[in-house]
């Protein structure tokens, strides 16, 4: 907002002089001041502000009594952005003359613009008092008391954790108090705490351009440097903060916080390079309970206790640390490759590759290529057959296993021996036959197996497996027609005869 204009011309209170040679000595020296005051008015008309404030200066050093001239100098300091040594005129110039309107306006505006939202509405209320029809002292009155409506549902806000609303409500305080450090500080806390580290640094760091030794503002950045886990650099702008502001309560607990978070994250990372995994698990259990706010680091310690999980072979237990590393920060490739991996040991392809496309899209080498080639094909394999499964052999079983396998699932699903019973269970059992032969061609043949466990489709091949038949698979096992017969000893019972 603008500062309010000095006027060209002051009035100026002229004190009686005691005898004639000091009534022309006192005349001289007003005239004097006057002039300097003229010369500075006419500088602030063409917005030199500097040199309009040096000859206010010059009138105030000539004529130390005059309120008028601190006036113009505070008007001066406003527009210059100096609200505080402006307060300092503003304040002396009513102190001089309490019916001096426009002194007790500017104080009031100083202290608006620096926040100081209650002690400027008095200031406005004194105006009202000397000029009960005063449209500006009206106005900057609501001014104050809209700030300090929002001071109130910020600090309730804050309570609340609802940080996108205290930035709203200091943006919109600040339009009435644009020198408030105060109100500039909660927005890049909040900021900070919203994980907008860019915003909040630069306000921080235009505070401390003008004041290097602000303790809040130290500990803004010290606070963005925290949550973007560079957290030695925090720890140092933390006991500057402490140094500028020893009971600096917020600049304590950070950086408590940010030595113990440190220490369990290195003491967590020693545990599982020996291999005491359990004990690495406990380490990063206990850090991510130190601060919830630290987002970055938290979504290191959820990857780095997902790591600790899935070496201890609990899959599920990782994938859902991994699953909270990436909600924290959904950059994170680390914790898309360890989930991914983790899905593709359970089986979940699906998951695992869409993980690794999320990580391709965002760095495609080589290596993130290949991943998501294998995380591809096993899930085009888990949409076939599975004929291992079928037969209830292990993937790496041998000739004779799955010739054994083979005769003993052939024998169990065969027709004729479920001739009996209900057309359902016949027909179920007929299905199942068919795919224990299926399988069985496959994996008895050495070249059709290579094929089928490398994922390559075997229609594409030229095997049609909706053409062959179970039938002639059994017979040519069994040694041919007539080798083999089910015979029934009783109801529901039935034994095997060889020829």
């Amino acid at each position: 907002m603008a500062a309010a204009a000095a006027e060209p011309e002051c009035d100026v209170v002229m004190a009686a002089p005691d005898g004639p040679g000091e009534a022309d000595s006192d005349e001289e020296t007003r005239r004097e001041a006057e002039a300097f005051k003229e010369q500075g008015n006419a500088y602030y008309a063409k917005k030199d502000y500097n040199e309009a404030y040096n000859y206010y200066t010059k009138a105030i050093d000539t004529c130390p009594n005059n309120a008028s001239y601190y006036g113009n100098r505070a008007a001066t300091l406003m527009m210059l952005g100096r609200f505080r040594e402006a307060l300092e005129d503003a304040q002396q110039s009513v102190r001089l003359d309490d019916s001096f309107v426009r002194g007790h306006l500017r104080e009031g505006k100083c202290h608006l613009s620096l926040g100081n939202a209650m002690a400027a509405s008095r200031c406005f209320q004194r105006v009202l008092e000397l000029d009960h029809k005063n449209t500006q002292a009206q106005q900057e009155l609501k001014n104050a008391t809209t700030v300090l409506e929002y001071e109130k549902i910020a600090e309730v806000d804050f309570e609340k954790r609802d940080f996108r609303k205290v930035v709203f409500c200091m943006d919109r305080a600040l339009e009435f108090a644009p020198a408030c450090h105060r109100f500039k500080i909660l927005k890049a806390e909040c900021l900070a705490l919203l994980g907008r580290y860019p915003e909040a640094q630069s306000v921080a760091s235009d505070i401390l351009r003008m004041d290097s030794t602000n303790a809040d503002a130290l500990y803004v950045r010290g606070l963005c440097l925290y949550y973007e886990d560079c957290i030695e650099k925090a720890v140092q702008f933390f006991v500057q903060a402490l140094r500028m502001a020893p009971d600096h309560e917020k600049a304590c607990l950070a950086c408590r916080n940010a030595k113990a978070l440190k220490a369990k994250k290195e003491d967590g990372n020693k545990a599982f390079k020996k291999g005491n995994y359990k004990l690495a698990y406990e380490l990063y259990t206990e850090a991510l309970g130190i601060d919830p706010n630290n987002i970055k680091t938290n979504a290191k310690l959820y990857c780095n206790r997902g790591t600790v999980n899935s070496k201890l072979r609990k899959l599920e237990e990782a994938i859902d640390d991994c699953t909270n590393a990436v909600k924290l920060d959904d950059t994170y490739i680390k914790a898309y490759l360890r989930r991914a991996q983790c899905y593709m040991d359970t089986e979940q392809y699906e998951d695992a590759v869409r993980d690794y496309e999320k990580v391709y899209q965002t760095e495609k080498t080589k290596e993130h290529k290949q991943l998501l080639k294998n995380a591809q094909v096993e899930l085009k394999k888990s949409k076939r057959k599975d004929y291992y499964k079928i037969l209830g052999v292990d993937k790496n079983a041998s000739e004779d296993e799955i010739k054994k396998a083979y005769r003993k699932r052939a024998l169990m699903h065969h027709p004729d021996r479920h001739s009996g019973a209900s057309a359902e269970v016949q027909k179920e059992e007929e299905k199942k036959f068919k795919e224990v032969g299926e399988a069985f061609t496959i994996l008895s043949d050495p070249k059709k197996k290579a094929r089928y466990d490398s994922g390559q489709d075997l229609e594409e091949d030229g095997l049609n497996m909706g053409d062959f038949d179970a039938n002639n698979i059994f017979k040519a096992f069994f040694g041919g027609p007539g080798g083999f017969s089910f015979e029934a000893s009783g109801p529901g019972n039935f034994f095997f005869q060889f020829g």
